[in-house]
């Protein structure tokens, strides 16, 4: 007999039964499901509702529950509905009649919205440290390269010289946002909902600072409608999830196209590369591609949720029951993405010649005589159009503007001089931008300390 089925007169349907269901999704949630019961019947016993000895029963059969279930010894029912109706429905048979006064001043709504909370709580730790291990990849990689020239890109067409550490630091920075995103939202997700009840929370004298404390969380919600029917936290963990997803997708291609025969700028590991079924000599960056791809998976997530929320009246829909597919997705999915992504990048291995190579084709040192002639008094607009003619006459002449004898230079501008080769050596013009931000190797060094301190204080944060 279902625990709510008092005011029914007919048995349910068998296909109402299995639509209605969640237990398939929501029993990963058993230990969190058993933590948020002891709390409830430790304060309930503390405040007299129960006794202390029905207490320790409804305590010993949760441990005992738990414990089978690890052990594989126990199977949920579809019947019971989901991992809050099991794990009572399990209580009950173990313990008697005792396990009946453990829902006394709860609902499933204020449990599943508990339940979900401290799942999350916990998944967003180890994302958090997945995340943190990828950056100190980055920077034991940016270390060895400080010095590796390669182009930088605008448009997809080569721009500027820059180098591999101060590449690779970019995406530091992009998954230091992350960090902050994710942080953020464990501070809202921190809230202790058990106490709303249904939604007008109860009558008995509940102690909901107690469980609070117990569970490890920072505040009380503060309204029981919102208590059972907020899903903001799963919506805002989605939405970091998107944007590291992003990173990752952005960081993908950038690998994908490295690794092709027309870059060689890397090699991806064997470990990290699948081959082809029919062309044999085939290594393919799978890996990075599936990475690139599950991008779009987590988007989905998001707008399930976003799109599941949009109009549902407070307090509980059985809507909500939802949720949990979209955000275990989520989390899922971006922990696969991370345990995968820094072991391929830390075997990686970077053809340095061909990145040098590469960065002194296409006139990537053209700014740096436009500024050479800014130097010397040229408006910079004006510098733009003489440095422009220049590079036309190099395109017409097949050669490079390092190239071109002094004597070619001074018909673009008078103000060329015979110092202006310094200006259009590649690691010159690398080693001028030292400004703070700047792909320099000793403004690289600065950002290389800065992000270590930086890493290390976020550990424990």
């Amino acid at each position: 007999m279902k625990l709510w089925a008092g005011r029914f007169t007919k048995a349910t349907d068998i296909l109402t039964e299995e639509f209605n269901a969640s237990i398939e999704v929501d029993s990963r949630m058993y230990r969190q499901d058993i933590e948020g019961s002891i709390a409830h019947a430790a304060m309930l016993a503390r405040q007299g509702i129960i006794s202390q000895a029905e207490c320790d029963q409804i305590v010993a059969g949760l441990k005992e529950i738990r414990e089978e279930l690890e052990a594989g010894q126990l199977e949920f029912s579809v019947e019971a509905e989901d991992v809050h109706m099991n794990i009572e429905t399990l209580l009950t048979a173990k313990i008697g009649e005792v396990g009946k006064k453990l829902h006394t001043a709860r609902s499933r709504n204020d449990q599943v919205a508990l339940d979900v909370r401290l799942y999350l709580r916990d998944e967003v730790l180890e994302v958090r440290r997945l995340i943190l291990a990828l950056q100190e990849t980055i920077l034991q990689l940016a270390a060895e390269h400080i010095e590796t020239i390669m182009p930088g890109y605008t448009h997809m067409q080569k721009a500027q010289p820059v180098t591999l550490g101060h590449h690779l630091l970019a995406y530091f920075e992009m998954l230091r946002r992350d960090i902050g995103r994710l942080d953020d939202c464990r501070k809202r997700l921190l809230a202790m909902p058990l106490g709303s009840g249904a939604l007008a929370a109860t009558g008995f004298p509940l102690d909901r600072d107690y469980v609070r404390v117990q569970l490890g969380f920072t505040e009380l919600t503060r309204n029981s409608l919102d208590g059972v029917s907020d899903r903001d936290f799963a919506i805002e963990f989605c939405s970091f999830a998107s944007i590291l997803m992003m990173h990752l997708s952005r960081w993908a291609e950038e690998l994908v196209l490295w690794s092709t025969e027309e870059f060689s700028f890397m090699t991806l590991d064997d470990a990290f590369s699948t081959g082809s079924s029919i062309m044999p000599q085939k290594k393919n960056p799978d890996i990075a591609e599936l990475v690139r791809g599950k991008t779009g998976r987590v988007y989905g997530d998001l707008i399930t949720l976003l799109t599941l929320m949009k109009a549902l009246p407070l307090a509980y829909n059985k809507d909500m029951q939802e949720d949990k597919e979209a955000l275990f997705d989520a989390v899922d999915t971006v922990k696969k993405c991370l345990l995968v992504f820094t072991p391929m990048l830390a075997t990686a291995r970077f053809n340095k010649q061909q990145m040098a190579k590469s960065a002194r084709g296409s006139f990537t040192n053209a700014t740096d005589l436009a500024d050479y002639l800014a130097n010397k008094g040229l408006p910079f607009r004006d510098a733009h159009a003489v440095v422009g003619q220049a590079v036309l006459y190099c395109i017409n002449n097949h050669c490079a503007l390092e190239e071109l004898e002094l004597p070619t230079l001074q018909r673009f501008s008078e103000l060329i001089d015979k110092d202006v080769y310094q200006s259009l050596d590649i690691k010159a013009c690398i080693a001028r931008r030292s400004i703070p931000g700047g792909p320099a190797p000793v403004a690289v060094e600065r950002a290389l300390e800065e992000s270590r301190q930086w890493l290390e204080s976020i550990k424990h944060g």
